[in-house]
């Protein structure tokens, strides 16, 4: 059974002439009549009463009839939301993020792609660069920003560099300032304060526990396991001193004091990354515009 057929099958029953039916579909007549007897053939029973002048249904063409009619309906309907989603009327992303993307770059961008394009759904997924990494992998996400280097380096996947962040220290004003308040904090000036610390798997926690030790002392932790807005406020409350990215210490600055890294300071680099087995949706790919563009 063929869809064309089904469409030739409901013009001859809506017009119940089979030349009227051929121009309805466009079709030459004999093709048109070639067809519905080999559908007829193909279902083992006939579909019209043929007499002359007179075309009406059988029992056969009576049960095919709404069956048919919703199937073509089936089929307009498939044809338009594909249609939508091709222009972008339609669908969702799934994107991954740090934590702390998803407070500082990702906001600004989100509500310009929303803007344009109202109708795609956003799905958005918190998490460490190596779990953004398995879930691409396994295809749960269609995009995600992560911290390079990738803690386990993927073939599978692609990435594109998309900024450079320094890291900054935010403190609460209402604490002595660290780096015994002068304009730039250092590395061993850290050694001596209390540190808000991001739980395990973190990219941030990993970073600066590193840079820490790269300088001889382990990191005092006055509290630890937190995600970003939970470090900010531990922060705003006295707890300790943290160190943020820069986006995330402006866009959330209120409360907080905060002191640049004396050169060379810290930094990390993000990236976009997707599989590089599967090309993203289009409306994945027109997200992935905007953010390289910002």
């Amino acid at each position: 059974m063929q869809f064309q057929q089904l469409q030739y099958f409901v013009a001859v029953a809506e017009t119940r002439h089979f030349t009227r039916a051929a121009d309805l579909v466009h079709v030459a007549q004999p093709s048109l009549s070639q067809q519905i007897k080999a559908l007829e053939k193909e279902l083992g029973a006939d579909l019209f009463l043929r007499a002359r002048g007179n075309i009406t249904l059988t029992d056969a063409g009576e049960a095919l009839l709404p069956l048919a009619r919703r199937i073509l309906a089936d089929a307009d309907t498939a044809r338009h939301e594909v249609q939508e989603l091709a222009q972008l009327r339609s669908g969702r992303v799934r994107l991954g993020a740090t934590p702390s993307l998803c407070t500082g770059l990702l906001p600004d961008v989100l509500r310009a792609f929303h803007d344009r394009y109202p109708g795609i759904r956003l799905l958005i997924e918190e998490g460490g660069s190596h779990d953004l990494v398995r879930e691409l992998a396994r295809g749960a996400l269609d995009l995600a920003l992560v911290v390079l280097p990738l803690p386990t380096p993927s073939p599978a996947l692609t990435t594109v560099e998309l900024l450079r962040e320094d890291l900054v220290v935010v403190s609460s004003p209402d604490a002595p300032a660290p780096g015994r308040g002068r304009r730039t904090v250092r590395i061993p000036d850290l050694e001596g304060e209390r540190l808000v610390m991001f739980r395990h798997g973190y990219d941030l926690r990993e970073l600066t526990v590193a840079a820490c030790r790269a300088e001889g002392f382990e990191p005092h932790f006055a509290v630890e396991g937190g995600e970003m807005d939970a470090v900010l406020g531990f922060v705003r409350a006295g707890l300790g001193v943290a160190v943020v990215p820069r986006m995330v210490a402006t866009r959330s600055g209120r409360g907080l004091r905060v002191t640049p890294l004396a050169r060379p300071g810290l930094h990390r680099t993000i990236a976009l990354a997707h599989r590089s087995d599967v090309a993203p949706p289009r409306a994945a790919r027109e997200l992935q515009r905007m953010l390289l563009e910002r």
